[in-house]
């Protein structure tokens, strides 16, 4: 059975070099990378990822909990942390928790139990009364809304800030009856509670009122509920021009509903969502929305879940990052 050794001798490079690209380091010349794959190939050289791990007390893979990934956002978010795991030489693990507590609080117990050496949980059950169930010296990262202030390293998306920006977008190009789809409005600092913080944030620097006549549930933030919430406003005789929907999926429902209802995007309904998935931008009319840095938000989730498993856990103050953003301004407002 060939050796790490035989492999560095057929590809003539040092053994370190055949270890730094069995475990995927980035700084490793592509045409380096290529020769000791080759030889890898010749010799029929396999790794002992057990073996390797056993020694190391970790099992080479973190785990990383979403909500479902059957949604637009977490499945960008999902390939954004998988490339970013891979320049640390991690594999990830993908389970869904159905954005229930209890699943979130089952994948934190599969964590502990070293089934991973690290977990990223996107929470959407979970709150702030759970945050002591965080305390433990297993790495755990947590992205999301919820529990600010924890005992752990948490990257959130700029969702108060962004919305703000998405309803201002909104009235800048002349609308003034904007409605919002959102889920349900809670004093949690959940998605919907923070987006709709943002959007009466525009509202009340532009000088509007709140029309709760205008601000709608779209029913757990899907297209249907989206293109419900439209036909609702439509059915109710409310006055709107514009309409924020708090993710681009609730957006492509509401272009559907608005399309059902005879009325024109944007001529006399301007339209933005929030995610910029893929598709918002072949849609008819194509979509405005908020373009999170879900890059940046990745190689932040990983790089403070690393630094805590090299560590061993959690021994230092827990840091908060809030990523950036941009408007995509497309045809929905007239772009």
């Amino acid at each position: 059975m060939a050796t790490i050794q035989d492999v560095a001798r057929a590809a003539g490079v040092s053994a370190m070099t055949v270890s730094n690209v069995m475990n995927g380091r980035p700084h490793v010349r592509p045409a380096t990378r290529e020769k000791v794959l080759a030889a890898m190939d010749r010799l029929d050289y396999r790794v002992n990822v057990a073996a390797r791990n056993l020694r190391k007390g970790r099992t080479g893979t973190i785990g990383l909990a979403v909500p479902g990934i059957n949604q637009p956002y977490y499945g960008i978010l999902a390939d954004a942390l998988i490339g970013a795991a891979a320049r640390y030489g991690l594999r990830v693990s993908i389970e869904q928790t159905g954005a229930s507590r209890e699943g979130e609080l089952e994948a934190l117990a599969l964590s502990r139990n070293r089934l991973y050496d690290g977990l990223i949980l996107a929470t959407a059950g979970m709150g702030p009364a759970d945050a002591e169930r965080l305390r433990t010296d297993h790495p755990v990262v947590i992205l999301g809304e919820r529990i600010f202030g924890g005992p752990v390293d948490h990257v959130a998306m700029p969702n108060a800030a962004a919305a703000r920006a998405a309803t201002a977008h909104l009235l800048q190009r002349g609308c003034r009856r904007v409605a919002v789809l959102c889920g349900p409005v809670t004093e949690e600092a959940d998605v919907s509670s923070l987006r709709y913080a943002g959007y009466r944030q525009a509202l009340d620097e532009a000088g509007l009122p709140v029309d709760p006549a205008l601000v709608r549930d779209s029913t757990q933030l899907t297209m249907a509920g989206g293109a419900r919430a439209v036909r609702a406003l439509v059915e109710a005789g409310v006055d709107f021009d514009g309409l924020f929907c708090v993710t681009d999926t609730v957006a492509m429902g509401a272009l559907r509903g608005l399309a059902d209802a005879g009325l024109r995007v944007p001529e006399q309904v301007r339209v933005i969502g929030f995610d910029n998935v893929a598709e918002s931008a072949y849609l008819v009319p194509s979509l405005s929305t908020v373009d999170p840095d879900h890059e940046a938000m990745a190689e932040r989730a990983v790089a403070l879940l690393v630094r805590r498993m090299e560590r061993g856990g959690s021994p230092d103050a827990a840091q908060e990052f809030v990523g950036p953003f941009t408007l995509v301004v497309r045809e929905s407002t007239g772009g």
